[in-house]
């Protein structure tokens, strides 16, 4: 039995880009995608998808959460919760329209996860803590997840791991990567330390190393006698994103185009920074107010969810929100964070994304 290899696609550039790299540079890898629909999604990501499958060949499988119920599975599940609207501390819509319905379709099969996270971001992002799914992350120098280096790190595996890379065929068979690896973690000696002289020595050793250790585990990689990823040496960032997006004729998803605006006599430049739901709580103010005046009948769906005192952002409702002087204020304020240097980017994105990263499972 081999194990499944998934991609999960959220609607974002991350997973998009994703999944032509792998299509492009790893075509025998046998990947199957899925997105999970909440019913809420913008047009944009709908689009986005069916380009995919275009360029893809096969198919995204649709996920839905409450599948025989008759309402879409945002609405089904915000009457579960009593009209109680989903928040950063109370996610519960990321468990019930994204998780769960990942983790029945995947049952209890062994399942290889591809998740989107750059180079350039520093976070792990798990899509699922169970056993029986591992996440690898291509688009990182370490491809593997935090569980399976912190175990192949473990001081006691030393002496194992010696042994095990001189049986390595065509590694550097180097001294000075033993030696590396013969170093106890310590207080003096952490393991991201440690990870990160093995990774600038031989990103190819290393990723060998791992992927023989896997063989006497119960990570579902242990199946697999090839696992191509091995020799991924890339780093890849934003620009790459956009760059893979763009020539491969998908395309960067509407929502992340700049659309100018004007306010106190001063013109800037406003778009979503994420996908995930319209109404996604995640949003900065300024998200909000594109919303509110690129899909108004988007915006005003969602105030018709803020009810019984549940409001989608802290201590503001949407109909205060749009009030012409609150929203001339929204506006200053973010051109004014517009206008402090930034660096070379030229991705508005880099503005809106200094805030709250959010949900791996709806973003990447």
């Amino acid at each position: 039995m081999n194990a499944r290899h998934l991609l999960g696609i959220s609607g974002g550039k991350d997973s998009a880009a994703l999944a032509i790299y792998l299509k492009d540079k790893y075509p025998t890898l046998p990947v199957d995608y899925y997105t999970c629909d909440t019913g809420k999604e913008l047009d944009e990501t709908y689009q986005l998808i069916e380009n995919l499958e275009v360029y893809l060949g096969k198919p995204i499988r649709r996920l839905k959460a409450a599948a025989q119920s008759s309402e879409d599975p945002f609405d089904h599940f915000l009457k579960l919760h009593g009209g109680f609207l989903p928040s950063p501390m109370a996610r519960w819509c990321t468990k019930s329209l994204k998780l769960d319905p990942f983790e029945q379709f995947v049952g209890s099969d062994p399942v290889v996860s591809y998740v989107g996270i750059r180079g350039d971001e520093d976070r792990e992002g798990y899509i699922s803590k169970k056993p029986n799914i591992q996440s690898i992350f291509p688009f990182r120098q370490n491809i593997w997840s935090e569980d399976v280096v912190q175990k192949i790190l473990a001081n006691p595996n030393i002496e194992m791991l010696l042994d095990l890379y001189c049986t390595i065929e065509n590694s550097k068979q180097s001294g000075h990567f033993l030696e590396i690896l013969g170093q106890p973690i310590s207080p003096n000696f952490n393991q991201n330390q440690k990870l990160r002289q093995l990774l600038d020595f031989s990103v190819r050793d290393f990723n060998h190393l791992v992927f023989a250790w896997l063989k006497n585990t119960a990570y579902p990689l242990a199946l697999e006698t090839v696992f191509p990823l091995v020799e991924n040496e890339e780093i890849l960032v934003r620009d790459d994103i956009f760059r893979i997006l763009r020539d491969s004729g998908v395309g960067v998803p509407g929502y992340y185009e700049k659309v100018e605006f004007e306010s106190g006599g001063k013109n800037g430049h406003y778009s979503r920074s994420r996908s995930g739901c319209y109404f996604c709580f995640f949003q900065q103010k300024i998200e909000w107010v594109w919303l509110f005046e690129q899909h108004p009948e988007l915006f005003a769906k969602a105030i018709e969810y803020e009810k019984a005192g549940y409001t989608w952002t802290q201590n503001e409702s949407l109909q205060e929100l749009t009030r012409p002087q609150r929203i001339a204020q929204i506006k200053s304020d973010f051109l004014k964070k517009s206008n402090k240097p930034k660096g070379n980017s030229p991705y508005l994105l880099d503005i809106l994304d200094e805030e709250e990263t959010g949900c791996a499972a709806c973003f990447i």
